[in-house]
């Protein structure tokens, strides 16, 4: 902090589960500022306690963000600093504290990142998935019909898909996608992250409900989801490359002329490009 100047709103990320998680920054931050904004002051306590941070606390959650953030900049304007924390990891991802960020931003308050614990990003660094790709969506909605309309226009992504979700929810949401994305698409389950019991399961969606349904405890805990991209059949990828290729030449060539063309071009089998360019030459 020493080298920032007074006034400056610090988004701090706080751990996920396993208190030793805590950086020396986030401790030292949270010691120095004039005032610290919780998601939840209880539940951020024991935490604050831990590290002998005694600053004081005042509440920003999701029923109070646009009044509270107004308040919070009116004293960040006067000079003080602020640290905006949620009950785990970073905030304003899923978290309260965007609006507070935003309105820092159009007074032109300095921002200062205190990176640390991120469940999301956890999650993605033990999915072995190839595509180090990712989209991150959150919660999904909690209405049957509105989950299911967004995972559909999500199911071609050529993104591993991010989730994360409460465990009342996590049977539902899970048969959802298996309707949506196919019982055989992988997906990676990271259930209470770096906490006491924390599992990681590497499965298909159609094996996934069957594991949360095993075991009880199961149904406790948070959940974040890897969905692994949605993968496109090469030959089906090259056809399409191919057909546009072949149409483009056809517009200006004879059939035979954009045929050779495109085998030299491509690389491709004569017969399969004569093929496709007799089903594209035909009305």
């Amino acid at each position: 902090m020493n080298h920032t100047p007074p006034g400056t709103l610090f988004v701090v990320a706080t751990p996920i589960g396993h208190r030793a998680d805590a950086s020396q920054r986030m401790i030292s931050t949270l010691q120095q500022v004039s005032l610290i904004a919780a998601e939840d002051t209880r539940h951020s306590q024991p935490l604050l306690s831990h590290y002998d941070i005694t600053t004081p606390l005042c509440s920003l959650h999701e029923h109070n963000e646009h009044s509270q953030s107004q308040q919070l900049v009116d004293k960040l304007l006067k000079g003080e600093s602020i640290a905006v924390i949620s009950d785990a990891g970073t905030p304003g991802i899923s978290d309260p504290g965007q609006v507070l960020v935003q309105l820092a931003h159009q007074h032109h308050i300095p921002v200062s990142p205190i990176p640390g614990a991120n469940a999301a990003i956890s999650l993605m660094s033990v999915t072995g998935f190839k595509n180090g790709r990712f989209l991150f969506i959150g919660f999904l909605p909690t209405k049957t019909q509105e989950r299911a309309t967004l995972l559909k226009e999500l199911k071609e992504e050529p993104y591993t898909l991010l989730f994360y979700e409460a465990p009342h929810r996590i049977k539902e949401t899970l048969s959802t996608l298996c309707d949506v994305f196919g019982e055989d698409r992988s997906i990676v389950i990271g259930r209470e992250l770096t906490k006491l019991f924390e599992e990681v399961h590497s499965t298909t969606l159609g094996e996934a409900i069957i594991w949360v349904s095993d075991n009880p405890n199961r149904r406790k805990g948070e959940y974040v989801l890897a969905v692994e991209a949605y993968q496109v059949d090469q030959r089906t990828l090259d056809e399409t490359r191919h057909d546009k290729l072949i149409t483009e030449l056809l517009s200006k060539l004879s059939l035979s002329d954009a045929v050779k063309l495109a085998v030299n071009i491509t690389g491709e089998k004569k017969n399969f490009l004569y093929d496709r360019a007799l089903r594209l030459a035909t009305p």
